[in-house]
């Protein structure tokens, strides 16, 4: 305890008394959410490695994100957080480059971190801001679908392509009904499931499931499948969703033409019965005449 308490010692002091200058960013990073950044921290001069010390934390929580100590990388000192997603460029080190690589960035990455730098003789900070990591955003059709009875649909759901597949989490289609939200088809690692009585009837369009695109195709549409649809989106802590409205069903011009034969079958059937009755009739008269 007396050795570590004589380490916070000489670290306080040399950011109080000395004037090693640590450069940062002009200003603060914006990055998309599950992507890559980095944090600059760098000297101009070349330090000795020997006794060299990096800290970098979060300056709201002094949540230790890395640490270089002794020549190395101490991964097993990080905030499990951070862990497998903050890296030091181990071969920059030695000239002056401390900058840290943030992997997979989440909503909870936001904030300030510091870096702090410690020499055999000097030592010096700089601060980094991740201000905004970019939402995740999802769209769907900004115009109701009409369809036809029938026939096979398409609802639009697509995510920002600058989040990874891999980092998407759950997509779920969910019917709007009077009892609640049924689930139609839903994507988690990898995997599809559907609602057993409609699994024949939806599917994603697989292929396009890289690019972000989560449509849903919706075959041989029923009077039924009238109303509001929902894709919901879960994906680096953060959920957001996008609606698509299927109203206006109707039926399909074959629908219309056997329509219109079975009711010219039907008024045919109908003529010729009359026809048939009323030479019956004016038969039966013609004979009670005579």
């Amino acid at each position: 305890e007396h050795v570590w308490l004589d380490t916070a010692f000489f670290k306080i002091h040399f950011l109080l008394f000395s004037g090693l200058i640590v450069h940062g960013p002009s200003g603060p990073l914006v990055a998309p959410l599950g992507s890559s950044v980095v944090l600059p921290c760098y000297v101009d001069e070349l330090l000795l490695m020997e006794g060299l010390e990096v800290e970098w934390r979060r300056t709201d929580s002094e949540t230790l994100v890395h640490l270089y100590q002794d020549g190395e990388s101490r991964a097993e000192a990080q905030q499990q957080d951070y862990h497998d997603r903050a890296h030091f460029f181990t071969d920059q080190i030695q000239h002056g480059n401390f900058s840290l690589l943030l992997d997979n960035l989440t909503a909870k990455d936001e904030g300030v971190y510091r870096c702090t730098v410690y020499s055999q003789h000097d030592s010096g900070e700089t601060v980094v801001q991740i201000k905004d990591v970019e939402r995740l955003l999802v769209s769907g059709s900004s115009r109701s679908i009409s369809a036809s009875v029938g026939e096979d649909v398409t609802l639009n759901c697509s995510v920002d392509s600058h989040i990874p597949p891999e980092h998407i989490e759950e997509v779920s289609w969910r019917k709007t009904d009077k009892d609640g939200h049924i689930l139609v088809l839903f994507y988690q690692n990898n995997e599809t499931l559907s609602d057993s009585s409609d699994e024949d009837r939806v599917e994603f369009f697989t292929a396009e499931i890289p690019k972000g695109n989560f449509s849903l195709r919706l075959k041989s549409v029923r009077t039924e499948d009238k109303g509001v649809y929902m894709c919901q989106v879960f994906a680096g802590g953060l959920s957001a969703n996008a609606t698509t409205v299927l109203d206006q069903l109707g039926f399909s011009l074959s629908h219309i033409i056997v329509l219109i034969l079975c009711i010219s079958a039907s008024g045919s059937a109908l003529l010729l019965c009359c026809l048939i009755y009323c030479r019956s009739h004016d038969k039966g008269n013609s004979e009670g005449i005579n």
